[in-house]
């Protein structure tokens, strides 16, 4: 059979590839069955109950579209943050809003500065719309801002991505730092400041709102998938200019956030006492367990300000790799970065004590068993 020819020349070229192995699919594809699941960077201690609640007090209007305007959740967010609602655009998760970020600036040959080994998925949507990745090597495991910058300048790019605290190896940079990044690149250049993990990092970290919310070519991304527990939910949103967040109207899909969605992330920000309990329980976990479980096994833990814990195996991205699928093996489910030299590393997602427990049990094994 001849193959369908009406594609895009971009997208024609493109494989067709998923940016992360889910571990269903790992399920499916080897036989195995994941009893810990600490490979994704989900929040394992899941939602609030009080989110619980809502969802299951709102489910029989499902039948419903959500409001296309998201105004209650944008005022939320509003009230949440202290900022005027009309600074938000809402999207499918930072995932969905990356895309739509993609499309407002890329054309083919567009340069786009990212970190080399950074999120995959940002990479994903650059080559979906043509664009041309421009890297910069990691600087002691941690994302470099005078390289960035420099490569920025070199390329005369319109777009930069940066993510505070990263992932894959969950370091991050003081926010001082992170303002004067912002304020030394072109005002032709928008920076997206990706703050997926801005609750479970520390307040040193995370610039105010209002020291960069002045800046027109700035767009923070946060999402409801991390600390507050709702990856399935698909719930992310943006704050920026008011000109950046109407622009996301020109382009975005005005029923993509999902009724029940938006219901539990009102809930969510509702519920703060639980918030500082999971985020306590994250610390614990990364702070503690993982790292008390890698120095065990003669491994390094790195520091985290994430909800993950990169950590140093010692050699290179083949023997990672062998840990990664000895430890699947044993029914634990894990990830690591993909690019050396960060690909010397596994990276542990928190999780409940019975997952750690379980990865207390399997890396002795795996470890004996490949050395």
């Amino acid at each position: 059979m001849s193959e369908f020819s009406r594609l895009t020349p971009i997208v024609a070229a493109l494989p067709s590839t998923v940016p992360f192995v889910g571990p269903e699919a790992i399920e499916r594809n080897r036989g195995l069955k994941v009893e810990a699941r600490i490979g994704a960077n989900e929040n394992g201690f899941g939602p609030s109950p009080g989110v619980i609640a809502a969802i299951a007090a709102a489910a029989g209007e499902t039948w419903k579209y959500g409001d296309p305007d998201n105004f209650e959740l944008k005022s939320a967010l509003g009230a949440h943050l202290g900022v005027s609602p009309v600074h938000f655009a809402v999207g499918e998760g930072i995932d969905g809003i990356l895309g739509l970020i993609a499309r407002m600036v890329i054309e083919p040959g567009t340069p786009v500065v990212t970190s080399l080994g950074g999120y995959p998925t940002f990479n994903f949507h650059v080559h979906g719309f043509g664009g041309r990745l421009v890297t910069v090597p990691y600087v002691d495991d941690r994302e470099d801002l005078g390289g960035l910058r420099d490569a920025v300048l070199k390329e005369n790019a319109p777009l930069v991505y940066f993510a505070n605290p990263d992932n894959p190896m969950g370091s991050w940079h003081d926010a001082e730092d992170i303002v004067a990044f912002a304020r030394s690149l072109p005002e032709t250049t928008l920076l997206i400041l990706d703050e997926a993990y801005s609750e479970t990092a520390p307040a040193s970290s995370i610039p105010s709102i209002a020291s960069l919310i002045d800046l027109p070519n700035v767009i923070r991304t946060r999402t409801f998938s991390k600390a507050y527990g709702m990856a399935g939910s698909r719930v992310g949103y943006t704050i920026s200019s008011p000109q950046l967040a109407s622009a996301f109207d020109k382009i975005r899909n005005h029923f993509g956030l999902n009724r029940l969605g938006t219901v539990a992330a009102l809930a969510a920000l509702k519920d703060t006492d639980y918030l500082s309990d999971v985020i306590a329980r994250i610390k614990h976990a990364r702070d503690v367990r993982i790292p008390e479980i890698a120095r065990a096994n003669g491994l390094v833990p790195l520091k985290s300000a994430t909800n993950f814990v990169a950590v140093d195996c010692g050699r290179d991205g083949a023997y990672a790799r062998a840990i990664v699928d000895g430890l699947m093996e044993q029914g634990v489910f894990i990830r690591m970065p993909g690019v050396a030299p960060l690909n010397r590393c596994i990276r542990i997602s928190v999780g409940p004590e019975a997952d750690m427990i379980r990865l207390e049990e399997a890396l002795p094994k795996v470890l004996r068993s490949i050395s």
